[in-house]
């Protein structure tokens, strides 16, 4: 094998197909890059068996072929190589990179123990890259990290007949967005929970593509998604198991009673007056006609409260909420305003949840549907 590459080019697919990778594999031939060049093009792949990566770039191959080396040592050298074209040439057992001055050889891994790249699902739909990356991010905040119950690992993927609806959830709070999708209405009711890890690297790889493909094998012995735009493509397991049925806390009506604030003045005093709270400790928010006040009294050393202007609808709320919590509903919201919606679930001895969402000015509410819904603790006595 041999061919000639453009460095910028070698080192962006490089590092593409190695970041997708876990840190942590079982099988160090999982650890490798296949690298496969055929006619005038060169294809990098990686697979762990849950999740795979391939990429595909222009090259000048003058002698095809296949070979398998360490993903995360290449990924190195091709980050620290001079601006110039690089060479890459398979002598017997060892690969050997030339790039300007610099020379490496790399030990090639058996190939042939290499395990298949899965075969990509036929069905899809169509989505605008930048609008699923940014509901991916406004969903993984209220995902569980590492929670004992794997299908909270993830993100639940649902297709609607209008829209891709995407929610997360960690028992505490959760976080829905909807995407427009297009093309045939096969997938429509096709439900599945997608791993956070891989919807987090799926929204920062394709958030600039343009037009993603979605595909989805609806044979449950499969399980797999793919993710396609232009030259790359990344593949994932779906998290087998049922999703908690928490769509059921969403309201089905506009909730009557509310309060209107400045987004980025709420974010920055809730920064402020948590800081002398304690691990996660709730701030008490008193909601009055034309102020919230914030309220951190956590501990004896130190206490702090705050006010900033609000328009109420209905009447004054005290509520006790974790700043960390609400400052990721918060980035969500992509508007100057934010409603904070006080549910009423008519349980007296349980506080009702808020929910965030978008308000384009203070008498209009905002059209982006992303709704993050939000528990609140008890009171402090």
């Amino acid at each position: 094998m041999k061919f000639q590459v453009n460095r910028d080019a070698f080192n962006e697919a490089v590092s593409f197909v190695v970041r997708v990778l876990p840190q942590r594999i079982p099988m160090p031939i999982l650890n490798g890059i296949l690298i496969e060049a055929d006619a005038n093009a060169l294809r990098l792949s990686v697979f762990d068996y849950e999740v795979s990566a391939q990429v595909e770039i222009v090259a000048k191959v003058e002698n095809p072929g296949r070979v398998l080396v360490s993903g995360r040592l290449l990924s190195e050298i091709t980050n620290k190589l001079p601006n110039a074209p690089i060479e890459v040439v398979l002598e017997g057992n060892k690969v050997q990179v030339v790039c300007g001055a610099s020379k490496f050889a790399l030990l090639t891994m058996p190939v042939e123990e290499y395990p298949n790249l899965p075969e990509l699902p036929v069905t899809n739909i169509v989505v605008s890259g930048e609008d699923f990356a940014d509901a991916v991010h406004q969903i993984v905040p209220a995902v569980a990290k590492n929670d004992h119950v794997m299908t909270l690992n993830g993100i639940l993927f649902e297709v609607e007949e209008k829209a891709i609806s995407l929610l997360g959830t960690d028992r505490h709070r959760m976080a829905v967005k909807e995407v427009a999708w297009s093309g045939k209405n096969d997938l429509v009711g096709y439900g599945a929970v997608v791993p956070a890890r891989t919807l987090t690297e799926v929204a920062k790889t394709f958030g600039h593509q343009g037009e993603l493909t979605v595909s989805v094998d609806k044979d449950e012995a499969r399980s797999l998604v793919a993710f396609k735009a232009n030259n790359k493509t990344i593949t994932s397991l779906l998290i087998k198991g049922r999703y908690p049925d928490v769509k059921e806390h969403l309201p089905s009506e506009e909730i009557p009673e509310f309060a209107v604030v400045n987004t980025a003045d709420l974010i920055d005093s809730l920064r402020r007056v948590g800081l002398v709270l304690e691990s996660d400790a709730p701030v008490r928010c008193q909601f009055d006609e034309g102020k919230l006040t914030l309220e951190a009294f956590d501990n004896e050393v130190a206490q702090a409260s705050e006010s900033l202007p609000l328009e109420l609808t209905g009447t004054p709320k005290t509520i006790s909420l974790r700043p960390r919590y609400v400052i990721d509903g918060l980035s969500g919201v992509h508007s100057e305003f934010t409603r904070i919606s006080f549910m009423n679930k008519g349980n007296p001895n349980k506080p009702s949840p808020v929910l965030i969402s978008a308000q384009a000015a203070k008498a209009d509410k905002g059209s982006d549907n992303y709704r993050y819904v939000l528990q609140p603790h008890l009171l402090q006595r």
